[in-house]
C-alpha cells in the first residue's frame, strides 16, 4: 500500500463503551474476519488473553488492521479502565488519529473525558462515535449536547456540508474560504470537501458518527469519514526529534516513503509461542525483513528477521513495512520501549514516552520456596512489558514491593504471576521505612566484661552523641588520646556503632542523623579483643540513643493532585484529614492542581479513596520529599507495636 492508501487510528472512550464491540464489527464489514465476536462470548479478535477474557474488558492495547475500499486501515483497540492508562499512552504514540466511542445510553463519562485530553495533548485529530442508540435508553441528542459543552462546539455530524453550521466551521479554519464566505459566495462542493479536511486536521471541525456497533449501524458511514476526513501518514502533522550526533538539536520530521529509515518502539510484550515481540510505527522509509537496523539510542546494530502485522494475537508475515506502518518484530535483542530506529544515514532519536508514575503498591510474598526461587525474574519480565508497573525490593523492611497505576491494575499482575509464571504470591500492606534519630546530645559508658574460666572479654568506650541536620547520616569521629584503647580496637568500636545503628534502639528501624565521639575507654591486656569492643561500641550507642531524646522520623511524600474544580473541597478536606498540608494551587484546564506534602503511611489507600471521592476523575503523583519527626500519638503506637512483636522472641 502506498502511504497515501493507510489510515491509522486509536480507539478511545470509557470502559464498557464499545470500543471492542466496534473493532469487531469494522473487521467484519471489512471482510477482515467471517465472523463476529462478542466479549460477552470471549471470542473478539482483540481481548485475545486469559484476564481480558475473564474480566470480559480490554487490559491490553492490541493491534488491528483491515483493508477496506483499497485503504489499509490499521486500528489499537485500547483499555478504557484508568489502571491501564499506559497502554493507551504507548498507542497514542502509534497514531496519526483516534476515533472516540462515547456511550449514547451515558453521554461523557470520566474515561471519555481522560481520552480527549489525551488527545488535546497529543493535537491528534478525530472522530467521534456515538455508540449504542439501539439501546432504549440512548438519548442521543443529550449526549451530542453534552459532547459540545464538555468536550468542542466544533464537534458535530458532517453528513450535510451544506448545512450553514458546518459551512461556517469549515470557512473558520481557512483563510481563503473564509474571506469568499465573508464576501457571501457560495463554497463549492470541492472546497468544502477539502476544507473539512483541513479542518479536521487541525483539530478545528470533529465529526460526529451516530451509531450502533452491536447491529453495525453507522460503522460504513464511520469508515467512510476515516478514509475521506482522517489524514493519511503523509499529511500528519510532523513529529518532534533531534539529530543522533546533537543532543541539543531540535526538529520536526515529516513523514516521508523515500526518506531516511527511521521508526519508534512504542511497546514490547512476552508471547508464549514465538517469545518477546517488539511493536514499532515506521514513519519515514522503509524496513525490510532479514536485515538489520541502527538502534540510535544504544548506538548498537541489531539483525532482524521476520515483520509481522498484526491481527489481535496473530501474525502475519510481510516482506516489508513503509511510512505509516505499524508492525511486530521477534526475539530483538536490546530494543525496548522508547527506542528509536534508523539506517546509517540521517539517524534521528524521538522523545521517549512519559507515563505516569504508580499510585498504589503492596508488598508481595512467595507462597513457596520454590515460588521464591522463580518470583524475582517473573516479576521483572511483567515490569519489562509495562512501564506503569514496578518492581522494587526495600532494603530496610526486606520486603519485594510492586507498584501499579490502582489494585485492579496490580490485581491482573498477580494473575499473570500465577496463571503465566505458576508463582503463587500474598498481597500485604507495605511497611513504612521509618528510622531512628536523636533530639540532644549526650555522653554515655559502654562497658562489655566476661569471666567463664580461661580467658576473659574485656572492652570499655565511652562515646559523646550529638543531632546532625537531617539527611546528614552518620559521622564517627574518633577522640581517643594518651592510649586509652589501643589503635587496633577503634576500628572494632566503629563497626559495633554502624551495627547498632541498623538495629536501631527503640522500635527496630536504622539511626540516622547523628555524630558519635569515641572519647574515653579502658582495655585488659590479655582479656580485650575485637568482639569485645565491637560488643561494647553498640551497647554504648543503644544507651546513648534511649538517653538522647530518641524520636521517630517518618518519610514525607511531594503529592500532585489533579481534579475537577467542584471537588476542591472535598479533596482539601480529605488532605487535612491525613496529616496532609497544602502547599499551593494550580489551574490547569478545567482541572484544580493540588499541590501538598503527606506522610507516606497515609497514602497506601489513596488511590482507591481519590476514585471514590472524585467519581473517578481524580488523578495523582507522588514522589518521595524528605523524612520528618512522627508525632507523639502516631510515634507511641509504633513503638508499643515493635515491643509487642520483640516480647515472644525475648520469651524464647
Amino acid at each position: 500500500m502506498e502511504p497515501k492508501d493507510k489510515r491509522n487510528f486509536i480507539l478511545l472512550g470509557h470502559a464498557q463503551s464499545g470500543k471492542t464491540t466496534l473493532s469487531e464489527s469494522i473487521l467484519y464489514l471489512a471482510k477482515a474476519t467471517s465472523r463476529k465476536g462478542t466479549t460477552a462470548d470471549g471470542n473478539t479478535v482483540s481481548d485475545y488473553n486469559f484476564d481480558e477474557i475473564e474480566k470480559k474488558s480490554s487490559i491490553n492495547a492490541s493491534l488491528l488492521y483491515c483493508d477496506y475500499k483499497g485503504t489499509r486501515i490499521q486500528m489499537i483497540d485500547a483499555p478504557g479502565y484508568a489502571d491501564f492508562l499506559g497502554e493507551v499512552i504507548s498507542g497514542l504514540r502509534a497514531v496519526d488519529s483516534a476515533v472516540v466511542i462515547v456511550d449514547a445510553t451515558a453521554g461523557v463519562e470520566v474515561g471519555t473525558e481522560r481520552a480527549w485530553q489525551f488527545l488535546e495533548e497529543f493535537s491528534l485529530p478525530c472522530i467521534i462515535f456515538i455508540n449504542k442508540t439501539d439501546k432504549p435508553e440512548a438519548d442521543v441528542n443529550k449526549t451530542l449536547s453534552d459532547i459540545k459543552s464538555r468536550f468542542s462546539k466544533s464537534a458535530m455530524v458532517v453528513d450535510k456540508l451544506d448545512a450553514p453550521e458546518l459551512v461556517e466551521a469549515i470557512a473558520e479554519s481557512n483563510d481563503s474560504l473564509l474571506e469568499k464566505y465573508l464576501e457571501g459566495k457560495a463554497l463549492t462542493p470541492e472546497e468544502l470537501v477539502s476544507g473539512l479536511r483541513k479542518a479536521v486536521f487541525g483539530r478545528k471541525v470533529f465529526p460526529v458518527v451516530i451509531g450502533s456497533a452491536s447491529t453495525d449501524k453507522g460503522v460504513a458511514e464511520l469508515l467512510d469519514h476515516v478514509i475521506k476526513y482522517l489524514p493519511n501518514p503523509l499529511e500528519r502533522q510532523p513529529i518532534k526529534a533531534r539529530q543522533a550526533d546533537k543532543p541539543d538539536s531540535e526538529q520536526e520530521l515529516a513523514c516521508s516513503a523515500d526518506g531516511h529509515l527511521a521508526a519508534f518502539v512504542f511497546k514490547n510484550i512476552s508471547d508464549p509461542y514465538v517469545g518477546q515481540l517488539t511493536f514499532l510505527r515506521i514513519f519515514s522509509g522503509t524496513l525490510a525483513s532479514n536485515t538489520a537496523f541502527h538502534n540510535v539510542n544504544k548506538e548498537t546494530k541489531e539483525r532482524i528477521g521476520t515483520i509481522y502485522i498484526m491481527q489481535g494475537r496473530e501474525q502475519k508475515a510481510v516482506d516489508t513495512a513503509s511510512c505509516g506502518d505499524i508492525v511486530a518484530l521477534a526475539k530483538l535483542k536490546g530494543t525496548a520501549a522508547s527506542d528509536s530506529i534508523g539506517n546509517d544515514k540521517g539517524r534521528v532519536i524521538f522523545e521517549p514516552m512519559v507515563f505516569p508514575e504508580p499510585a498504589i503498591s503492596a508488598s508481595v510474598k512467595p507462597k513457596s520456596r520454590e515460588d521464591e526461587e522463580r518470583i524475582s525474574e517473573a516479576l521483572h519480565k511483567l515490569a519489562a512489558e509495562d512501564p506503569t508497573f514496578k518492581v522494587t525490593h526495600d532494603p530496610q523492611t526486606k520486603e519485594l514491593i510492586i507498584s501499579g497505576l490502582g489494585d485492579q491494575h496490580l490485581a491482573v499482575m498477580v494473575g499473570r504471576l500465577q496463571k503465566r509464571f505458576k508463582v503463587e504470591v500474598e498481597l500485604g500492606k507495605p511497611k513504612v521505612s521509618y528510622k531512628e534519630t536523636i533530639t540532644k546530645s549526650v555522653k554515655v559508658q559502654g562497658k562489655f566484661k566476661r569471666q567463664s574460666g580461661g580467658r576473659g572479654q574485656y572492652g570499655d568506650v565511652w562515646i559523646e552523641i550529638e543531632p546532625l541536620g537531617r539527611s546528614e547520616g552518620f559521622e564517627f569521629v574518633d577522640k581517643i588520646f594518651g592510649g586509652a584503647i589501643p589503635r587496633n580496637f577503634i576500628p572494632s568500636v566503629e563497626k559495633g556503632v554502624v551495627n547498632a545503628l541498623v538495629q536501631g534502639a527503640v522500635a527496630g528501624y536504622p539511626i540516622v542523623d547523628v555524630r558519635v565521639r569515641l572519647v574515653d575507654g579502658s582495655y585488659h591486656e590479655v582479656d580485650s579483643s575485637d568482639m569485645a569492643f565491637q560488643i561494647a561500641g553498640g551497647m554504648a550507642l543503644r544507651k546513648a540513643v534511649l538517653a538522647a531524646g530518641p524520636v521517630l522520623l517518618e518519610p514525607i511524600m511531594d503529592v500532585e493532585i489533579t481534579i475537577p474544580e467542584e471537588c476542591l473541597g472535598a479533596i482539601s478536606g480529605d488532605v487535612n484529614s491525613r496529616r496532609g498540608r497544602i502547599m499551593g494551587m494550580d489551574v490547569k484546564a478545567k482541572s484544580q492542581i493540588i499541590k501538598a506534602t503527606v506522610p507516606l503511611s497515609e497514602m497506601f489507600t489513596y488511590a482507591n479513596d481519590l476514585r471514590s471521592l472524585t467519581g473517578g476523575r481524580g488523578t495523582y503523583i507522588m514522589r518521595f520529599s524528605h523524612y520528618e519527626e512522627v508525632p507523639h500519638k502516631q510515634a507511641s503506637t509504633i513503638i508499643s507495636q515493635y515491643q509487642a512483636s520483640r516480647k515472644p522472641e525475648e520469651e524464647q
